[in-house]
């Protein structure tokens, strides 16, 4: 036994070290984990008082409705029915709060499009997928669909026709 502790500065050495770094992960900790963090396991509690506090960006679905109602209708029964007019149309919340002053970019119908449509082999099988070149010959979408209702074509009667993108 005398033998393994007669060296006994390295064993010290090693134990100053250890205890270092532990002191040195602690106080680390102490500055970098938030306040609250770990208080409802791996969620942070002031997380939502932080967002609460961003401004909003988006103005959700029943805002576009109370003055697009005419989309709405052109949109019933279709399969982007279901799909937020922001997905297509991106944050419009000032838009909502200033429609005078702050107007929407109408999108791009190829390429917004193309974010879901597209072919990926991640998607599921049953949803519809292009491959653009093949499927359109380079074309808008919206020559041969109505954006808020594809199943349709803008030759079919419709309230919604297609339109030219605005740059």
């Amino acid at each position: 036994m005398k033998e393994l502790l007669k060296d006994k500065e390295h064993l010290v050495r090693m134990g100053l070290l250890f205890l270092g770094g532990t002191l040195a992960f602690m106080v680390a900790r102490i500055i970098f984990v938030p306040k609250g963090y770990g208080m409802y396991g791996q969620y942070r509690a002031g997380a939502l008082d932080d967002n609460r506090s961003r401004p909003l960006s988006f103005a959700g679905r029943a805002a576009c409705e109370d003055c697009h109602s005419d989309i709405s209708e052109a949109r019933a029964g279709s399969k982007h029915a279901g799909i937020g007019c922001e997905a297509c149309h991106r944050a419009l919340a000032k838009h909502a709060e200033d429609p005078e002053k702050v107007k929407p970019v109408r999108p791009d119908a190829q390429s917004v499009c193309l974010v879901c449509h597209e072919v990926n082999v991640a998607k599921p099988r049953g949803f519809p997928q292009v491959e653009p070149k093949e499927h359109a010959e380079e074309q808008p979408c919206n020559t041969c669909h109505l954006p808020h209702h594809p199943e349709k074509s803008p030759d079919e009667p419709a309230e919604e026709t297609p339109v030219e993108v605005q740059q």
